[in-house]
């Protein structure tokens, strides 16, 4: 679905909760993004009418109750083909004991429903058929002014949900904004209170914040205000040494995908020489709920560096198996960014570069010898089956093996020595 037909779905959506005698707005970061001139990435609906009546209006086939008991239902849009529409009853929320979701709460009105919003920008109303802004919290003050600020208190709006600190340097990073005082000082006042959050949304903030181009900022903030010890402890500890380097690979890193630019960040803790790698890694997997391939690409980006920062001099059959890795790219991303934060020449990347051009057939020949031919002289299979494939295909990489028949004829002689 267009960004055309996107919007036009939302404007249908609010139409038809109209004509069915309901109030209906554009609410939150839509409305953000159009005021600054932006195109939204989705669209958000509050209204007057319960999740029943809205099911009702648009068919229980047509939407989703992905949020009933918040007032949250998602409308479907036509083939399903994206731009499906958020629709939620205006509320008001009860106290939040686990510091993200309310514990109750009960139908009201949009001046009530944006009162209970996180910050001012996001807590306006957009009505798409007069084209008219109704902002009960100044979000357009604030919005010209750059500004993010909480909703009324900043403190209870925290208390409310502990994320919202992260966001709001999400945000300022985001937006080019600054943080308003009081609101920055509540986030430095409450910041390790973020370790209540659950790994995979504060994985999700760290990606959002790291994709700006202010993530240097945003990675300051994160320091000055506390909350980089709750986050990424493992970087928080060393700051005071590796803080300014740190700074500078993320510099070099902006626009790189998310495994760089976490790379980046942990790269200068393993220099300290106080972590092991798998270590590190598992307790950051464990902690923000990565995925495998998410983990291995940090372990294999970081552990990779010394190999690549010297490749010329190694033997082959040392360099060759990082190369065919498959998350060579975001190692030599990160190898880049060391380079130009060091000030160093690239000549190694410029030579790595010429070796990931070769031909397939010669960049990773095909092994000279398998189990099967191990087999086939009268081995039997065990323990060191891989060590002896492992040492022929080093011998063939580095070109002291030419074929399967000196091959064969070097493993004879080995195990005739052993």
């Amino acid at each position: 679905m267009t960004q055309d037909a996107e919007r036009l779905f939302a404007v249908e959506v609010v139409e038809r909760l109209r004509a069915a005698g309901h109030q209906a707005l554009w609410a939150g970061g839509c409305v953000r993004d159009l005021l600054l001139g932006g195109q939204p990435a989705d669209y958000d609906v509050a209204t007057s009418a319960t999740p029943k009546q809205v099911r009702q209006l648009f068919g229980h086939r047509r939407t989703l109750p992905v949020g009933v008991s918040f007032g949250v239902v998602l409308v479907l849009a036509p083939k399903k083909a994206g731009g499906d529409v958020e629709v939620a009853t205006f509320r008001t929320d009860s106290t939040y004991s686990d510091g993200r979701r309310p514990d109750a709460v009960t139908f009201s009105t949009a001046k009530e429903d944006a009162q209970r919003r996180d910050f001012t920008i996001n807590g306006m109303f957009f009505d798409p058929l007069s084209e008219e802004v109704i902002d009960y919290v100044d979000g357009q003050r604030d919005l010209k002014r750059g500004l993010i600020r909480a909703i009324g208190n900043a403190d209870e709006r925290i208390a409310e949900d502990k994320l919202r600190m992260l966001r709001a340097v999400r945000f300022a990073a985001r937006f080019g904004f600054e943080i308003e005082a009081e609101t920055w000082a509540a986030v430095s006042r409450h910041a390790r209170q973020v370790a209540v959050v659950s790994g995979e949304r504060i994985a999700v903030e760290i990606r959002k914040t790291l994709g700006t181009q202010r993530a240097p900022w945003a990675l300051d903030r994160w320091h000055t205000s506390g909350l980089l010890r709750s986050i990424l402890p493992e970087v928080a500890e060393h700051w005071e040494s590796i803080g300014d380097v740190t700074l500078k690979l993320l510099r070099e890193l902006l626009g790189a995908p998310w495994p760089s630019q976490m790379s980046g960040l942990l790269c200068p803790v393993v220099e300290t020489g106080t972590r092991d790698i798998p270590e590190l890694i598992a307790s950051l997997k464990t902690r923000l709920k990565l995925s495998n391939e998410e983990s291995e690409s940090l372990r294999f980006a970081v552990a990779s560096q010394s190999m690549l920062s010297k490749a010329r001099q190694l033997p082959w059959s040392q360099v060759q198996p990082g190369l065919i890795h498959p998350h060579i790219d975001v190692a030599l991303s990160l190898l880049a960014a060391r380079n130009a934060a060091a000030g160093v020449r690239p000549e190694d990347m410029d030579w790595l570069l010429s070796q990931l051009a070769l031909p397939p057939e010669t960049l990773d020949p095909k092994p000279l010898l398998d189990g099967s031919d191990l087999i086939e002289i009268g081995l039997r299979p065990g323990p060191k089956f891989r060590g002896l494939l492992d040492r022929v295909r080093a011998m063939q990489l580095d070109g002291q093996l030419a074929d399967r028949g000196a091959a064969l004829r070097w493993v004879r002689q080995f195990v005739a020595t052993d």
